[in-house]
């Protein structure tokens, strides 16, 4: 019977490299057995599978019968990562120091004080160099059991220097993990209503951020700390819409590993993740040649040495790089430009569909969604509108769902579907009341909407312009300003007045804001 190819092993197998597969092929050739043959077997045969299918398999491999195949596979799975430890432990750092802590315990067992001690030492060297405080935490945690047992005449001394090592490295972690805490819940608020909507949703960011943070000196802070420090403080201030500030704490990420080059083999993912922020201030802010000056930078991850360029790491540059590269359509207005990069994104988006948070792919929907609006292809920004809305995540960013539904309405407005308006005004109407995100911008555009059916033409310009002086008031609130990011429909309104499309009126706006000529 075929299942999903939600199966562990399947995945675990179709995730590895030629070079990881060949490397598993060595790795077990040594073993002989009849039940190791049967699992040898098992790998050829799901390897080659493009679907899941234990029913094939039984039928390929009939020396192993079916109520074999649980523990088969098991057994595989546990081989196949075993494997995969022995691949990496020369180039992981964190594989060679829990190994040197396994030696440590294994020798420590067997009463080999000191030659536990110094595999202890090797672990601590290690740890001290590339800067893994939790793994410095569990070596020193090992001294001082260690030390009772392995007694010299220095012992004072030593004790002493383990006790105020151990006090130093608590409280280093005790504010990481604080820091780290503040981004977690922080990301938890952004992934339920997007930015704040509202002063009780600032409230609420606000009083969690100075409840949460202790009192710290930022100079006497190390390395570790100022990056989650950082970090929890841009997610603050892009949450909060504070894009300076926002920027501000994005640049010093960005300067910390500067002056700490290192750090960017040690820590890459906090490293891909301080340049996405600050590409993104940049990009609120329409900070453009320093935008592009920071996207030249992001490229150059790709040139990071194999070991670090694991499939994460390639899974967070498509998801960044991609972002950016639609966002530079958007700061120019050059949609029909953008257009033509959807096809390959969208290839690359579905092969990594399967590893991507849900909320990080309706992102990649609504933006195509405005890419393709922008160009005036309102057919395809329906299409990537319903993916949005068909999303089964329905408690994922109720901002992108409350905005790909008004995305919606007006492109169907300019399809002619003005019989489909009402339908879906009382649908989003009910939508944003049960989100508790009726904003004054969704009223006055949904208000005009609703009787846009019945205007003549001769009057549609002036309803189009007094639609926009309700609206401009917005563009400073707040609270209701976001909603500007969301959709620009100041500049279609513009669009729809002047009788132009509406790329031509963004691109004019951007070619003056960016000073591009």
């Amino acid at each position: 019977m075929a299942k999903k190819n939600s199966d562990q092993l399947f995945q675990l197998i179709k995730s590895l490299t030629k070079s990881e597969k060949r490397y598993f092929k060595l790795y077990i050739s040594r073993i002989t057995s009849a039940e190791d043959a049967k699992f040898y077997k098992l790998f050829d045969i799901v390897d080659r599978q493009k679907e899941y299918n234990e029913q094939k398999i039984l039928i390929k491999a009939p020396s192993i019968k079916s109520n074999q195949l649980s523990n088969i596979k098991a057994h595989l799975y546990k081989q196949i990562l075993q494997s995969l430890r022995l691949y990496y432990a020369g180039n992981n750092i964190d594989f060679r120091i829990r190994e040197l802590l396994d030696y440590t315990t294994i020798l420590y067992n067997r009463c080999l004080y000191d030659l536990s001690f110094k595999s202890l030492e090797k672990a601590r060297n290690l740890a001290v160099e590339n800067d893994r405080a939790s793994m410095l935490y569990q070596i020193i945690e090992f001294e001082k059991i260690l030390v009772t047992r392995f007694i010299k005449s220095n012992i004072e001394d030593q004790v002493n220097q383990i006790i105020g090592q151990s006090d130093i490295i608590s409280k280093k972690l005790a504010s990481v993990n604080t820091f780290a805490n503040l981004m977690l819940k922080l990301y938890s608020f952004y992934l339920k209503i997007g930015f704040i909507r509202n002063h009780k949703d600032f409230e609420l960011a606000n009083s969690f951020l100075y409840s949460t943070l202790p009192v710290f000196n930022e100079e006497q802070l190390s390395f570790d700390e100022k990056m989650y420090l950082y970090n929890a403080l841009v997610g603050y201030y892009f949450f909060i819409q504070d894009f300076v500030r926002g920027y501000d704490y994005a640049k010093k990420w960005i300067e910390l590993f500067d002056n700490n080059k290192k750090y960017v083999a040690l820590k890459p993912e906090m490293y891909i993740k301080a340049l996405n922020n600050f590409l993104v201030a940049q990009a609120k802010l329409g900070k453009y040649k320093e935008f592009n000056e920071t996207a030249k930078r992001f490229d150059e991850l790709k040139e990071l040495p194999e070991n670090i360029l694991t499939l994460n790491i390639q899974l967070l540059i498509f998801k960044y790089s991609s972002t950016h590269k639609i966002n530079r359509f958007f700061m120019l207005g050059l949609f029909t430009d953008g257009v033509k990069e959807i096809p390959k994104i969208e290839l690359q988006l579905e092969q990594f569909s399967n590893k991507l948070a849900t909320n990080y792919i309706l992102i990649f929907y609504y933006k195509f969604a405005c890419m393709y609006f922008g160009a005036s292809d309102f057919q395809k920004a329906v299409f990537w509108c319903n993916k949005v809305l068909n999303t089964k995540e329905v408690n994922l960013r109720s901002d992108i769902y409350s905005f790909a539904r008004i995305l919606t309405l007006i492109s169907h407005y300019e399809l002619g579907n003005i019989d489909l308006i009402d339908y879906y005004i009382r649908s989003t109407y009910r939508y944003l009341i049960k989100k508790e995100n009726l904003s004054k911008f969704y009223k006055i555009t949904m208000k005009f909407l609703k009787k846009l059916g019945g205007i003549s033409p001769s009057e549609l310009i002036d309803a189009f312009k007094t639609l926009k002086e309700q609206l401009l008031p917005l563009t400073n609130n707040p609270y209701e300003k976001i909603s500007f990011i969301y959709f620009d429909i100041i500049s279609w309104l513009e669009c729809k007045i002047e009788n132009v499309p509406v790329q031509d009126v963004i691109r004019e706006k951007a070619a003056k804001r960016l000073k591009i000529s």
